[in-house]
């Protein structure tokens, strides 16, 4: 609330200092960034790794694909640029993840106390789709006692990490190993099984499953409705990426335009860049090294691409307005990618039956004033690309083709309809999460709604409420800060020549040298430490706010913060007078009852000076540890319900 001076809040017992460490609280599963950072600092990697791994059992996957919500989030960032989290994550997952061939470590660092503690020998339940959601909840409900068996319709299990990421951003072994580690639990996995063709829900049921989750994501594209849309050489972005990381033979010009200005729309581009003959060295090279297969059927099938290409993104957005992640965008220029901002598809224009370009026109806006959505466009300006290749990446959607109406199973919007606090569907005992719930998200949110679609699974079975507690406790404060760690730049990891990168199917990044890694992990501000202030034995001599290096700390009068209600109503209580009494008084009388010591914690840099430099210890440095348990509660009647409580 602003008092038109400061924006001030007053820490309350626990959510203030939860958020204080706000890469942590940014983390749609609470992975404790700040802990494995630092500790990665301390060359404590196998510490770290364990960290990582506690909430996420797709660590090695979020430490090379993640969107990493915790950088965006991350303290140091207001100070000059986020700690690279992810690539940090990756430097420690690739000593002690899954991808090491051993997953005793994997299944050793699963925090158990975020999985319901009433624990047995269950009954079977069924997953339907291998993707990010499915297999999470199959990961916990595996571990409660369940016994649990997974459906996926293609040959190989993954979903998106298989179909939808370019071979070059995530290597398919790594994705394996982790899939196997998951399964390592005692999940049982059957390919080729497609909801609709070869089993049913019924099915499923008569089969004696007594729960049913459905992770079966967003596996088509969307086109625009624009004139040429359904010629013979205007393809689904996704359709080509499952093409490009599977080997399918898909056909392609030497003049491609990818219409879209996202992440997905850049995978599709930067695959679309690599030509047939640098591909078929990569995997030949691939296949001597490290006998995987996969990536010489990617190669094959590319031979069916020919020569130098030309590859032209199209978007509606400004440069600054683009979704695709600034790392994306650079990487695939220097890729060679052709991006025309500000530009709206018209028409895809065909001459003799085949695709000769696109026609577009000037965006002049995306966004109306409230923000959404509404572009808008001068068909004066108009722009011809010629392209004999069109990819369309602007977005995806659903395939319900599988349900009836005896499985009352009820949708909305192309989406499966659920309630949003338990993933529970219409059918009490069908669950559904991830992007077939709520639309596309990132890997990390639907890791989150997955597991907490298993513990609303594990409560409908057993008839129970499983609540989440947070635990919490102050320490003092025990650390040290790297010389010179203040003026440490962010670095982001190593990447091959864009020559290399655009000629190969070669891992574009390339992790950080452990003394790289250390440097990079010390530029932590260390959230979870606090500086906690003792007022009774304060003697306001300011020492703390002349030593202040970042000059964030100020002793406040009380008349510049009772406009603000809380202020106000702890200003009466502490000098047991009422509200309009303290208004009614003078600013010097007021302010002759004391001051209030401030800190903005936006850019604190925990050096602790305040602390050393206080002549009364008033002030300490102490470190807030807290963590989350899940706490199950027995009900007669399982409060799972499909349709939300009324508030």
């Amino acid at each position: 609330m602003s008092t038109g001076l400061y924006q001030i809040r007053l820490p309350d017992a626990t959510d203030y200092w939860v958020e204080m460490v706000k890469c942590r609280h940014a983390c749609p599963v609470h992975t404790d960034a700040c802990g494995y950072v630092n500790a990665i600092a301390e060359g404590r990697y196998e510490d770290a790794y364990r960290i990582a791994r506690a909430t996420n059992p797709f660590a090695s996957i979020c430490g090379r694909v993640c969107g990493a919500p915790c950088e965006a989030n991350c303290r140091r960032g207001s100070l000059d640029a986020p700690v690279s989290i992810r690539a940090l994550k990756r430097f420690v997952t690739d000593k002690f993840g899954p991808e090491t061939g051993d997953y005793s470590t994997y299944r050793e660092a699963c925090d158990q106390r975020m999985l319901p503690p009433n624990r047995g020998e269950f009954e079977r339940v069924s997953v339907v789709g291998a993707g990010v959601s499915g297999l999470t909840v199959a990961h916990d409900l595996a571990q409660i006692g369940y016994k649990v068996t997974v459906f996926e319709a293609y040959s190989e299990p993954g979903g998106m990490l298989t179909v939808g990421v370019p071979v070059f951003r995530l290597p398919r072994e790594l994705v394996r190993h982790e899939i196997e580690a998951i399964l390592s639990l005692g999940v049982e996995l059957k390919c080729n099984m497609r909801l609709g063709r070869d089993f049913t829900l019924e099915g499923l049921r008569e089969q004696g499953f007594k729960a049913i989750f459905l992770g079966i994501g967003l596996p088509k594209g969307r086109r625009l409705n624009v004139p040429g849309a359904d010629a013979e050489d205007v393809y689904d972005g996704m359709d080509f990426l499952r093409a490009f990381n599977s080997g399918t033979p898909m056909p392609m010009g030497k003049r491609i335009i990818v219409i879209g200005g996202g992440n997905v729309a850049y995978d599709v581009a930067r695959s679309a860049v690599r030509p047939a003959e640098a591909l078929s060295n990569a995997a030949t090279r691939s296949e001597m090294e490290r006998g995987e297969q996969v990536a010489y059927d990617v190669a094959r099938s590319a031979l069916r691409l020919s020569g130098d290409k030309e590859v032209h993104i199209v978007c509606l957005e400004a440069r600054h307005e683009m979704p695709a992640d600034e790392i994306e965008i650079v990487e695939g220029e220097e890729e060679g990618l052709f991006l025309h901002n500000r530009r709206g598809p018209r028409e895809i224009l065909i001459e003799d039956g085949k695709v000769a370009g696109l026609r577009t026109t000037k965006c002049t806006s995306v966004f109306n004033a409230e923000g959404r959505f509404a572009p808008e466009f001068d068909d004066a300006q108009i722009e011809d690309i010629a392209a004999d290749t069109v990819l369309f990446a602007i977005g995806q959607s659903s395939d319900l083709s599988f349900l009836s109406p005896s499985d009352g199973i009820e949708t909305e919007r192309g989406l499966i309809k659920v309630n949003r606090e338990t993933y529970q569907t219409s059918a009490p005992d069908v669950f559904a999460c991830g992007d077939i719930a709520h639309g596309p998200r990132l890997f990390i949110d639907a890791i989150a709604s997955a597991q907490i679609a298993a513990r609303s699974m594990h409560d409908f079975l057993r008839g129970t409420r499983t609540d989440i507690a947070l635990r919490k406790n102050w320490v003092p404060a025990a650390y040290t800060m790297a010389e010179g760690w203040q003026r440490y730049e962010r670095e982001l990891p190593p990447s091959l020549d864009a020559g290399a990168r655009a000629t190969s199917l070669e891992i574009v990044e390339v992790s950080y040298a452990e003394a790289d890694a250390r440097r990079q992990a010390a530029r932590c501000l260390r959230c979870n430490v606090n500086t906690v202030f003792d007022t009774s034995i304060c003697v306001a001599c300011n020492g703390c706010v002349d030593v202040c290096p970042e000059n964030l700390i100020r002793l406040v009068p009380i008349s510049q913060l009772i406009r603000n209600d809380g202020w106000l109503r702890a200003a009466a209580q502490e000098f047991d007078v009422s509200e309009e009494q303290i208004l009614a008084m003078p600013a010097e009388e007021l302010d002759g009852y004391g001051g209030v010591m401030m800190k903005d914690e936006t850019t604190c840099i925990r050096c602790a000076m305040c602390a050393s430099r206080c002549p009364s210890h008033a002030i300490s440095m102490k470190t807030f540890q807290f963590y989350r348990e899940c706490v199950t509660v027995s009900v007669q009647n399982s409060k799972v319900l499909y349709e939300a409580p009324a508030k």
